[in-house]
């Protein structure tokens, strides 16, 4: 298990005039991963009342959020789809 980090994958299960129910379908250990069976468990799924969704700690959130985010600046995908805000200027 890398750095302990886990993603799940939850099912919530909405009943008729009820509450949610939701259970772990499975544990991945990449959000790579989790992503994948997630996407699966979608293309197999023929109820109308169940979704799926990830989950996983705070700080694994965060910083799968904050490496994204700074790889789209690096590479400068992140400029393209916000032209409002203006490149930085390369300093010498």
């Amino acid at each position: 298990m890398p750095n302990n980090k886990v993603w799940l994958v939850i099912e919530k299960y909405v009943y008729t005039n009820s509450s949610a129910s939701h259970s772990v379908k499975k544990t991945a250990y990449s959000v790579e991963e989790a992503l994948e069976f997630k996407s699966a468990l979608e293309k197999l799924n023929e109820q109308k009342d169940v979704s799926y969704f990830l989950a996983s700690d705070v700080d694994t959130v965060m910083n799968n959020v904050i490496s994204a985010h700074n790889k789209s600046v690096q590479n400068g995908t992140y400029y393209d789809k916000h032209p409002e805000i203006k490149r930085p200027v390369a300093v010498k």
